[in-house]
């Protein structure tokens, strides 16, 4: 690629793959498994006439809704006359593969599973084949009329015998039809919006029909690569101040654009900008990466690899051959375990990544005059130590916010940080909650534990404990009175002290944001 991204591209192609198999088949493995039966749950898009059979589609950022179209809106600075754009849309063909046994007149019937002379054994499963389609625009073209192109995939089919003429394996696809169109809007010198919005053309001959019947139509976790030549892209989690009003025009359905790569190094303070996007069905940071240590995918991206590959291991044997015969990724996943080198599994066992190198005595500025820290007060052992959470009462314990007591059961309207916020937390921007727990963290910090106001599970969620968490400075305080955020009314809160939540901290003590 142009300008040095060749690397970085690798990188965010990693990070794609992953998004691209996202769930296609979970650990066991297995296609019994009972989580293996319900299946594509990123980025689908089936026929129009099947998602809006009851009416129109709401749009959202995440792509975990079925919907006939994908829409990304970015903004991007152009910096030469003879700028473009790169645009790659990716997503998986459903591919049926249908095992048949041989009757003794040549012909073949299907069936769920066959197993062979020499003991292996075969059978009928839903597999899927990788589709993609590379654009080259230059942005000169795209204000005056954008460009549409066609991303679908033809219907096919394979065959394949069976040894000893026991039967054969047959894969069938059906015809995906799609389209894909690129547009950029003007916005100021050097400053465009584009958008990408991709659907599916095709109609589903039954409307009605079950999910199962239109997915061999659709297009299956469906997420868009950009890059460009003379371009880069402005991150819609940290913008520039000077973009923010820009940025908050952008309006993507079903689906959320990062910036990818590396983070730079020395980061300006002003908002990001890079080189790479990526727009996925999964909500994600900027410059996500694949760990890497992981030696390959296992098919979720939120994986924790050692603990993933140590069940793989414990698999029985029986277990392990299903698996074989359900999928041949499965069957990749299970010899590259079963290898592995101790070597490489030791690695698994974690990493430090937010440790960055001690800047020299010498290079850094001198420290601001400041008053003296006051002394620990020496009645509280550390936080470790035993009779270290001594006091420490989260449902009860309260924190100055601008100077009033905040605690359980306070009013609160949430307003996550602009830079460094977690992006789960940034959607909920502006909402109202109730707090429920104040909780001590090991390093001295407190965290609020809220339950959003208009959260229908907002009662099921106290009730285990499960909250979000915000830091003081992250939120307004509310007078019992305000109204609720958008959404429903307040639902009445159980009277009961809040839990600790299952397997977090005990006592008051905290160990970190979940």
């Amino acid at each position: 690629m142009a300008n040095g991204t060749g690397g970085a591209c690798a990188q965010l192609s990693a990070v794609a793959d992953a998004v691209l198999y996202e769930g296609y088949l979970l650990y066991p493995y297995r296609r019994s498994s009972a989580k293996n039966r319900v299946r594509w749950q990123f980025g689908v898009l089936p026929p129009r006439n099947w998602v809006e059979r009851e009416g129109p589609v709401t749009p959202g950022v995440s792509g975990s809704a079925d919907s006939w179209y994908q829409r990304t809106e970015c903004l991007l600075r152009v910096r030469r006359a003879d700028a473009a754009v790169r645009v790659r849309v990716r997503y998986l063909q459903l591919q049926h593969k249908q095992v048949e046994a041989a009757d003794g007149d040549g012909a073949h019937r299907p069936v769920e599973s066959l197993r062979t002379a020499d003991g292996t054994a075969h059978l009928s499963f839903e597999e899927a084949v990788p589709r993609e389609t590379e654009l080259v625009l230059p942005l000169e073209e795209l204000p005056r009329q954008g460009r549409t192109v066609a991303v679908g995939a033809p219907a096919g089919a394979e065959y394949e015998p069976l040894p000893a003429g026991a039967g054969r394996t047959v894969r069938r696809r059906r015809e995906v039809r799609a389209a894909t169109t690129v547009t950029a809007e003007p916005l100021g010198p050097g400053l465009y919006r584009l958008r990408v919005r991709t659907e599916n053309t095709g109609d589903a001959p039954d409307p009605r029909a079950p999910r199962n019947a239109v997915l061999g139509q659709a297009l299956l976790a469906t997420h868009t690569l950009l890059t460009g030549d003379g371009v880069e892209f402005v991150s819609l989690i940290d913008p520039p101040a000077a973009l923010a009003e820009q940025v908050r025009g952008c309006r993507n359905a079903f689906t959320f654009p990062v910036l990818g790569g590396a983070p730079p190094r020395s980061p300006s303070g002003d908002g990001a900008t890079g080189t790479l996007l990526l727009s996925a069905p999964i909500i994600l940071p900027d410059h996500p990466q694949v760990a890497p240590e992981s030696p390959g995918d296992l098919h979720d991206a939120a994986e924790i690899d050692e603990i993933l590959t140590l069940r793989t291991m414990l698999l029985t044997d029986e277990e392990k051959a299903e698996a074989r015969a359900t999928d041949a990724r499965a069957a990749r996943i299970l010899d590259r375990v079963d290898t592995m080198p101790r070597e490489v599994f030791s690695r698994l066992h974690g990493a430090i990544r937010s440790l960055t190198p001690r800047t020299p005595a010498a290079e850094r500025p001198p420290a601001p005059a400041a008053e003296p820290p006051p002394a620990p007060a020496a009645e509280r052992p550390a936080w470790w130590q035993e009779g270290g959470d001594d006091g420490l009462s989260p449902a009860t314990d309260t924190v100055l916010v601008d100077g009033v007591p905040v605690g359980g059961g306070s009013r609160v309207r949430l307003c996550p940080r602009g830079r460094g916020a977690d992006a789960q937390d940034m959607f909920l921007a502006g909402r109202t909650a109730r707090v429920a727990a104040v909780f001590h963290d090991v390093d001295g910090s407190t965290h609020l534990a809220v339950t959003v106001d208009d959260d229908p599970a907002a009662e099921l969620h106290g009730w285990y404990g499960r909250f979000h968490y915000f830091r003081p400075d992250e939120v307004e305080t509310l007078g019992p009175d305000a109204p609720p955020g958008p959404g429903r009314p307040i639902r009445p809160q159980s009277p009961r002290p809040p839990e600790r939540p299952a397997g977090g901290p005990e006592e008051g003590r905290f160990d970190g944001r979940p």
